[in-house]
């Protein structure tokens, strides 16, 4: 299922630091929920799970496919805490998944779709604009029948 936050915003592009146009962004799209407060030692948004597995992981080796085991291994977090986040990200079109080698076994991984951010954010938007097209014909069907009603009671 497609599911992504859109808000009117401003695009970021006079901020300098990567880490809060990161961070920005990441709550604007859903994938950290505003106001975020972790539930685990980490002190901030940007020690906490989500946001050092998108921006260490993928971001960081955009071209690697991460397992699942690979990826608690090395935040030391639980297979279902990466999953929930892998899922967010999934959702929204950001991630795709390729098979990869890891302890000797092939597993299904994780890496941004085509090893860019660009590239993976055009499925994103084919999706909104897919979206938004099945909400205008909503729209445009109930109104007709919002009308015929309105017709019938006259």
């Amino acid at each position: 299922m497609f599911e992504l936050n859109v808000i009117s915003n401003t695009p970021l592009g006079a901020m300098t630091d990567i880490n809060t146009v990161a961070e920005t962004f990441l709550v604007q799209i859903g994938y950290i929920p505003k106001g975020y407060d972790p539930k685990t030692d980490a002190a901030n948004v940007r020690e906490s799970v989500p946001y050092r597995l998108f921006m260490e992981y993928f971001m960081g080796n955009m071209t690697k496919v991460w397992t699942v085991d690979e990826l608690a291994a090395l935040m030391r977090t639980t297979k279902p805490t990466i999953y929930r986040h892998i899922n967010k990200l999934k959702g929204m079109d950001i991630l795709e998944s390729a098979d990869t080698e890891f302890d000797g076994q092939i597993k299904k991984g994780y890496r941004i779709r085509y090893g860019d951010l660009r590239k993976a954010w055009s499925f994103t938007e084919a999706n909104v604009n897919m979206a938004m097209e099945n909400y205008k014909k909503t729209v445009a069907h109930f109104q007709t029948l919002v009308d015929e009603e309105r017709k019938n009671r006259v």
